[in-house]
C-alpha cells in the first residue's frame, strides 16, 4: 500500500471509531507495522490533521478536518451501491426515490475511471418478489421519530380486529416483504411493534415524549433479548419435560 493510500485509510480508521484507536489495531487492519503507524500519524500531525494520542489510549480524530466527503474505494463504492439496491428493491417509495438520487450524485462525484462500479456492479441485489402494502406513508413515521412525536395509529391486528393506540415511534424496521414500527404503546405500558400494512390511518400529534428515541432504543433491544432468553429457556424446559416422559 502506498504511503498516501495508508494515510487516507488512518484518517478513515479514526474517523469511523467511536473510542481511540491504537497503533497495533491500525497496524493489523492495515497490515503493516506499527512503526509505519508511528511514522505515518507524525506525517498526518505535520499536516496539521487534527489528531489526538496518548500512550497505551490510542489515537482520536478531532472534529474540523477539511477533507473532501467522496474521496470514495472501489470497496466504499460497492458497498453504497449494494445498500442503495437493496432500499430501492425494498424501501418505501419516498425512501427508494432517495437511493437513485443518492447513487446519482455518487455517480457524478467521482473519477471516470470508478463509474463503471456503478453503472456495472459486481454484486447485486435480488429483485424483491413482492414489496409490502404499506398503506401510509412512512416517511411521515420517520419524521415522528426524528422529531420524538407522538403518532396516534388506526391498527388492526392478525385476526382483523381494530384498536386505536398512541405511540412513541422509535424505530422503523425494514425486513423482506413488511415494515415495523417499534413503540413504545401508552396502552399496554410496554414495547409494541406494528405492521406498516395493517396500519389503516395514522397522524402525527403535536405531544412530544419526553425520552430521547436513542435512549428508547437501547431499553428496546434489553426487553427483546430478555424476551428472547425467556422463550428460549421455555423451550429447553419443555424439551427435557418431553424427554422425561419419553424415559
Amino acid at each position: 500500500m502506498r504511503k498516501a493510500d495508508r494515510l487516507f485509510e488512518i484518517i478513515q480508521i479514526l474517523r469511523r471509531s467511536k473510542k481511540p484507536v491504537t497503533a497495533d489495531a491500525m497496524a493489523a487492519e492495515l497490515e503493516t507495522s506499527k512503526r509505519s503507524v508511528y511514522r505515518d500519524i507524525a506525517a498526518l500531525l505535520a499536516q496539521r490533521v487534527p489528531i489526538r494520542g496518548e500512550a497505551g489510549i490510542g489515537y482520536v480524530l478531532d472534529k474540523g478536518l477539511d477533507m473532501p466527503p467522496l474521496m470514495l474505494t472501489t470497496d466504499e463504492i460497492e458497498a453504497a451501491v449494494l445498500g442503495a439496491q437493496w432500499v430501492i428493491n425494498r424501501g418505501d417509495l419516498q425512501l427508494a426515490k432517495a437511493a437513485q438520487d443518492l447513487l446519482a450524485k455518487i455517480e457524478s462525484s467521482v473519477p471516470d475511471r470508478l463509474r463503471p462500479y456503478i453503472a456495472e456492479p459486481a454484486a447485486r441485489v435480488v429483485p424483491a418478489w413482492e414489496r409490502s402494502n404499506d398503506k401510509i406513508d412512512l416517511g411521515l413515521v420517520r419524521n415522528a421519530i426524528h422529531n420524538q412525536r407522538k403518532m396516534l395509529l388506526d391498527y388492526s391486528d392478525a385476526q382483523g380486529r381494530a384498536t386505536n393506540r398512541i405511540v412513541w415511534p422509535i424505530m422503523l424496521g425494514y425486513y423482506e416483504t413488511t415494515r415495523i414500527i417499534c413503540a413504545w404503546c401508552e396502552t399496554r405500558k410496554d414495547f409494541r411493534s406494528f405492521r406498516s400494512d395493517r396500519i389503516i390511518s395514522a397522524s402525527a400529534l403535536e405531544d412530544r415524549f419526553a425520552e430521547r428515541p436513542a435512549s428508547l432504543r437501547i431499553k428496546w433491544r434489553k426487553a427483546m433479548e430478555a424476551d428472547w432468553k425467556k422463550r428460549k429457556a421455555d423451550k429447553e424446559k419443555a424439551a427435557r419435560e418431553a424427554e422425561d416422559a419419553d424415559a
